[in-house]
């Protein structure tokens, strides 16, 4: 990213900022660009002085400043000369060298102040200035208490612009208590690389008295997708423009100067200025909103409530022209804003629907009330994530709020219960309570993802939902955390300083395995007894910050006080998930009972570099059943132990890990094996379905290790021919889908094909028959997932009256322009369709992509246009991706991703983010969670040297870009390509032969 004052634009030009004083918290500000940015980034950024007559601020911040009523009386317009830069240059930042060594050179705060609350004024401008930039103005008082005798105050600010104040300096101080005299401020300037304003002072402030420092400022309303940025979208043709925030981890600092850290708690007094024609939303209950004229310009400004005790990370502010639907439960508003056609449409009243049975399964659950008076819930055009937990004002993505039932599928339905059900849960879990630092992100993040599936299934009791957990989040990082280059859940606190390492802690390590690891947790306490500490874990740090041991010591707490009995402390089992990465692989021999485990690795040749303080080992919890019979759950505390009631012969066999509650995966003797192929083959209905799923998970990634054969895990899918239950089926193609990255390219795809043709036929046949030829929706939830696969396999593999079909649907939409492709069905046949099809396709998908009315329809086409075989449609597909008026920036990452997953267009995406990284990685935000999903989406095919000397390369050449959050995962590619080479190298031509022998008649 660009240093100083940022600008999103290609060509930007530095800042002059021209103002005058206000009567109280908002002062006009005009930004004006006239310079180059690269020139900006050698200034840093420029500060302009304003005249002695402004006000001073308040004296005290104890509730919202009653002057704020009055609007500032000078112009907010900026001069129309700025097209050049001006004739005279503004004072600069002081420019005095710093040492190396001081502490605006860290990224962490010091400890010395405490901030207690703040009055934070913000005025975002909805239209471009006369340069066609839009920007922000406010105006900020912090009170704080020293702690530590200092001359200094860092406070954080990135990419903001700061009016002079008439003390000759960036901000002002004062003092809240009676006879103390704050000091005078020396000197003032910023640091762009640790993000401070920082004010050098000609005194020390006293310990245990209180301060207020006064900024006013301005920054750009980028379209970044961070900190305060824009959103805009077309409404009956009109463009229209959202200003919004996305503060997650750290960028409230681009909205106004704050102690930007988890720990620095505060109270937050918000008042906004925006145009008649728009709404003001933020974390607190609107208080009022009254009129007023600035230069002329008729406008509103909003004042909140003050918030409850929070971390600037949670912070919300929101100027839009939405609509919205609302009802209250037990005295809580619920509201859901969306764009007014949406609304109209009624995309709003599931989301309504479900909050509210959401939020009182969760005060159930907790023990504890719903902490806030409303709960709004906004869904925005443009946002980088799926959700964010804004305290009493949670911001989505449309597809993860809007529901139309004429649009979306079950599986958008399923998401949208999922999604509210894990931003609610932080309500308490990470907000009422909250982590000290973000090295116990994982915490928060996992336990949020693991109660999801609680949550959902309160709403929606019918769908099983809480299964899912296992496809979604346990399979899914046991393949990440397989790795050598993996990380464990918690990291040391000082090793996560920098904004991009914290942003490298968003991946699946701290989502699913955090919850993976917490579901297990609740297994084996026992929900009853996990829900107890939990409770008192959030009643004794309500409003405070914590580790993750303080829930250790609250869990044992529960052990104790319930008499439940472990092995060991909650402390010295669970440590071992948290402290070291990995998990084990637990080998069981029916023939004498002998259990032993050890550190899975996808590639045992692997060298693991990091320590563990447990050796890689863990206590392990196995519950087990025998021929049928669930068994006493049975710990694992050694590397090695024996276990008679384990041993088997005869008819009998063992199956362990039921339900996949533990964070393991489990090889047996050949004996074993041998059985429970048979029982899969004979009676398949004895093994219980997520075990059946778990099966063929465990036996594919076991062969990956080279532990067991890869046609011994070929042999768990053989039966599939009379499955009919969606997991099995589910984790069935989520591993051959690796097996398809491996062969497309080669001779094994045609067999695999024809393999996989003979064992869906059935499949296809069945859903046939069960919706009347297509006619009707399947009954169950997971049925409707399963035909899903049905088409979509049925299809892929060739089965002519499948592919007849899907064009025979697709073709009658072109030619009537009505749609008669099912919503559950609409992502696989417009796939399907279009990877059948030509130019005309396409072209007929990319017109109803653009006039898409509803973000899931929309994401359902963009998913659709990168199945084409047609190399040059997916480089115009590419070069789409740069342009934000036809793919949105939100949407970047993700569509580049599904194009390399079509294999005609693998080397098109390596080579066109190979060859535009930089613009990719500064454009989106080096924050952007997004990153490490992209570089493994480009590179998950890779199995060849020459991939990998690629692969270095493109580390090599972007080194001083950086990567953000895929940092990680450009070394985990490199890993997984290795591995890849080797496990073609052994394997190819056994699964050739077998493929082959098996795809007869």
């Amino acid at each position: 990213m660009g240093k100083g004052f940022y600008i999103s634009k290609a060509l930007g030009v530095v800042v002059v900022i021209v103002g005058v004083g206000s009567l109280a918290t908002i002062i006009a500000l005009s930004v004006v660009y006239s310079q180059e940015k690269a020139k900006n980034n050698e200034l840093g950024e420029t500060t302009t002085k304003i005249p002695t007559t402004t006000t001073k601020p308040p004296t005290t911040t104890a509730k919202p400043p009653t002057t704020t009523a009055k609007p500032p009386t000078t112009t907010a317009k900026p001069p129309t000369t700025t097209a050049k830069p001006p004739t005279t240059t503004p004072d600069l930042p002081v420019t005095t060298p710093t040492p190396s060594s001081g502490p605006w050179d860290k990224y962490r705060l010091p400890t010395s102040l405490v901030p207690i609350q703040y009055n934070v004024s913000l005025w975002p401008r909805l239209t471009p200035d006369e340069d066609g930039f839009y920007i922000f103005t406010g105006e900020s008082t912090v009170e704080f208490e020293c702690a530590e005798e200092t001359d200094l105050i860092l406070i954080h600010s990135n990419k903001l612009s700061y009016l002079e104040q008439p003390n000759g300096h960036k901000a002002s101080l004062t003092s809240v208590d009676a006879g103390v005299e704050a000091p005078s401020i020396k000197s003032s300037w910023l640091k762009t690389e640790t993000q401070y304003l920082i004010l050098q002072l000609n005194g020390t402030l006293i310990t245990g008295k209180r301060y207020q420092l006064h900024t006013r400022f301005s920054g750009e309303l980028a379209d970044d997708l961070g900190g305060f940025y824009r959103s805009e979208y077309m409404e009956n043709g009109v463009k229209r423009v959202v200003a919004t925030t996305q503060m997650q981890p750290t960028d409230a600092r681009k909205a106004f100067p704050c102690f930007d850290e988890p720990a620095m708690k505060a109270i937050f007094h918000i008042t906004l200025i925006h145009s008649n024609t728009t709404i003001a939303l933020s974390n607190g209950m609107e208080i009022e909103t009254t009129n007023a004229n600035v230069d002329g310009e008729n406008v509103q400004k909003t004042v909140f409530e003050p918030t409850k005790k929070m971390s600037t990370y949670l912070l919300a502010f929101i100027v839009s022209d939405f609509d919205f639907v609302n009802n209250t439960i037990d005295g809580v508003l619920i509201r859901i804003f969306a764009r007014r056609n949406a609304i109209a449409a009624g995309q709003g009243e599931y989301a309504l629907n479900v909050t509210g049975p959401i939020l009182k399964f969760f005060e159930k659950y907790y023990n504890s009330p719903y902490p806030l008076p409303k709960s709004d819930q906004i869904a925005l055009p443009d946002f980088n994530a799926g959700a964010m937990e804004n305290w009493g004002l949670i911001t989505y993505r449309e597809t993860a709020l809007l529901y139309d039932v004429k649009f979306s599928s079950n599986s958008n339905k399923q998401r949208i219960a999922a999604i509210i059900a894990h931003e609610l849960a932080h309500m308490w879990f990470g907000n009422l309570v909250t982590l000290k630092w973000w090295n116990d992100l994982w915490l928060n993040e996992g336990f949020a993802s693991y109660v999801e599936y609680l949550g959902a299934d309160h709403a929606e009791p019918l769908w099983n939902v809480k299964d899912l957990i296992v496809l979604s989040d346990v399979h899914r990082v046991f393949a990440v955390d397989a790795l050598a280059s993996s990380h464990p859940l918690s990291s040391r606190e000082e090793d996560i300083q920098k904004p991009a390492q914290i942003s490298e802690l968003f991946d699946a390590i701290s989502y699913s395995k955090g919850a993976s690891v917490l579901r297990m947790l609740s297994d084996f306490l026992t929900e009853d007894v996990f829900k107890f500490g939990l409770s008192t874990y959030l009643n004794t740090f309500a409003y405070g910050n914590t580790v993750y041991t303080d829930l250790w010591d609250h869990l044992q707490d529960a052990v104790v006080a319930n008499g439940t009995k472990l092995p060991q402390t909650v402390h010295e089992i669970m440590n071992r998930w948290v402290l070291q990465m990995g998990f084990p692989v637990v080998t069981i021999n029916t023939i004498n009972g002998q259990i032993s485990q050890k550190h899975f690795l996808l590639d045992p040749e692997s060298n693991v570099t990091v320590a563990s303080p447990y050796n890689y080992e863990w206590i392990v919890p196995i519950e087990w059943m025998k021929t049928g019979i669930k068994q006493p759950l049975q710990w694992m505390q050694n590397k090695s132990e024996t276990v008679e009631p384990m041993t088997a012969s005869g008819d009998d066999w063992v199956l362990a890990n039921l339900n996949v509650v533990g964070y393991y995966r489990v090889n047996y003797d050949q004996g074993n094996w041998d059985r429970l192929l048979n029982i899969l083959d004979t009676n398949h209905g004895m093994i219980p379905v997520i075990n059946r799923a778990q099966l063929v998970d465990d036996a594919f990634n076991l062969a990956r290790a080279k532990i067991i054969s890869t046609v011994l895990a070929l042999k768990t899918t053989k039966y599939l021919s009379k499955e009919r239950e969606y997991m099995p089926w589910e984790s069935t193609l989520n591993n051959l889908d690796f097996f398809y990255l491996m062969f497309d390219r080669s001779e094994v795809y045609g067999p695999m094909q024809a393999y996989l043709k003979k064992q869906v036929s059935n499949l296809f046949k069945h859903y046939k028959n069960i919706t009347d030829n297509w006619t009707k929706v399947p009954d169950g939830h997971m049925d409707q997932f399963n035909q899903v696969n049905a088409i979509r396999m049925a299809c892929s593999t060739g089965i002519k009256e499948c592919q007849d079909l899907t064009k025979q649907w697709f073709n009658e939409w072109m030619t009537s322009k009505s749609n008669p492709i099912h919503p559950n069905l609409r992502s696989t046949v417009y796939c399907s369709a279009i990877a059948a099809g030509g130019a005309a396709e396409w072209e007929f998908a990319w017109s109803e992509f653009q006039s898409a009315s509803i973000a899931i329809e929309a994401d359902k086409l963009r998913y659709a246009l990168a199945c084409t075989r047609e190399p040059w449609l997916l480089n115009r597909y590419l070069q789409y991706t740069l342009d934000p008026e036809k793919v949105r920036k939100q949407d970047a990452t993700s569509t580049i991703v599904y194009i390399a997953s079509n294999v005609v267009g693998q080397s098109l995406a390596w080579d066109f983010v190979r060859a535009h990284w930089s613009y990719i990685f500064t454009q989106y935000g080096g924050g952007s969670f997004s990153f490490s999903n992209l570089i493994n989406g480009i590179t998950k095919r890779f199995s060849s040297d020459f991939e990998l000397q690629q692969l270095k390369q493109f580390r090599a050449d972007n080194a001083e870009v950086g990567f953000g959050s895929g940092t990680l995962a450009v070394e985990q590619a490199m890993e997984r390509t290795i591995a890849n080479m080797k496990w073609i190298n052994d394997n190819k031509q056994q699964v050739l032969d077998w493929f082959t022998a098996e795809a007869k008649p």
